[in-house]
């Protein structure tokens, strides 16, 4: 059994940053990339708020050089998904693939989140192409444009009253007759002018042609069938974290979210960190994904000093 010092799982911006501070202090870190190497990042095009990068930056461009800069330092960059874990006691036991188990006195777990989708075949089309789960990162693209946002929920409400400051005009598509959101973001949606609420509806199709999006095809509660002319199309029903294979050891909240102590990326178990997505259902940005990643490294590294 290969027995390592830091065992990273996940390749997004947490563990990749993760590799190169885990690298730089000698940990001689294995990193198992996952299914989706450059994680929920590669999903989109360019990012335009990642710090340094004044004209914006191709997000696979930017998680390539991310997977580069910690190969430099030494990071064993391999791909494989862990599919269980031991975490009973150290050395934790992790196996790979069904397959290969490896043995690590140190676990930082930085699988991410996946943005809940409805389901509809022309969303995944359109992916990229008008179609997002993140407004922040991409709310930008459709200043002065006409979008629309599913959900009604706290961060449905949240997504719409971010995007208002930036659209022309913004439809919350809402499959119910009322809101799920607090008291507080309901009144801030209704006082927002350019937001119309589009009450018990539900999305039949996102509609586009070979530049992206034009518009979404709706159906009422009560059968009737209608377009809706948009330029983007935001998703915002929740995250789902990749933290079942943990579970059974690591404390997580009611949405399977990693809970970490304080403001570290400690978990409930001894050397074992959380960084990332996983562990973060407020800001889901890749900046302070990379910010966690640092920090369970550096976390990682003081436990394996005094341990």
């Amino acid at each position: 059994m290969e027995r390592v010092k830091c065992l990273i799982v996940g390749g997004g911006p947490a563990g990749y940053t993760a590799a190169i501070y885990a690298s730089r202090a000698g940990l001689s870190p294995v990193l198992y990339e996952g299914m989706e190497p450059g994680g929920q990042l590669t999903t989109t095009t360019v990012v335009e708020n990642f710090p340094g990068f004044p004209q914006g930056v191709d997000a696979n461009t930017l998680m390539a050089d991310m997977r580069s800069q910690a190969l430099r330092f030494g990071a064993d960059i391999r791909s494989g998904t862990v599919t269980k874990a031991d975490l009973s006691s150290r050395p934790f036991s992790l196996t790979i693939d069904g397959e290969t188990v490896v043995s690590a006195e140190t676990v930082i777990v930085a699988t991410g989140a996946t943005a809940k989708y409805l389901g509809l075949p022309s969303e995944q089309k359109f992916r990229g192409m008008g179609v997002s789960a993140c407004a922040t990162c991409d709310g930008f693209f459709y200043r002065k444009k006409t979008v629309a946002v599913v959900g009604g929920g706290d961060t449905a409400c949240e997504e719409a009253t971010y995007l208002a400051n930036l659209c022309k005009k913004v439809y919350m598509i809402v499959r119910r007759d009322v809101f799920r959101a607090s008291v507080a973001m309901q009144e801030k949606v209704k006082a927002t002018p350019n937001i119309e609420i589009l009450w018990n509806c539900n999305t039949q199709e996102v509609l586009g042609d070979g530049s992206g999006v034009t518009g979404a095809r709706l159906v009422r509660k009560d059968g009737k069938v209608f377009d809706i002319q948009i330029d983007g199309f935001f998703l915002a029903i929740g995250h789902h974290p990749a933290s079942e294979v943990f579970s059974e050891y690591l404390e997580t909240d009611a949405n399977g979210y990693i809970v970490t102590e304080g403001k570290s990326c400690r978990t409930t178990v001894e050397g074992v960190f959380a960084a990332g997505d996983v562990q973060d259902p407020g800001y889901r940005q890749a900046i302070t994904a990379a910010a966690s990643g640092c920090k369970a490294a550096l976390e990682a590294e003081k436990f394996l000093l005094t341990h």
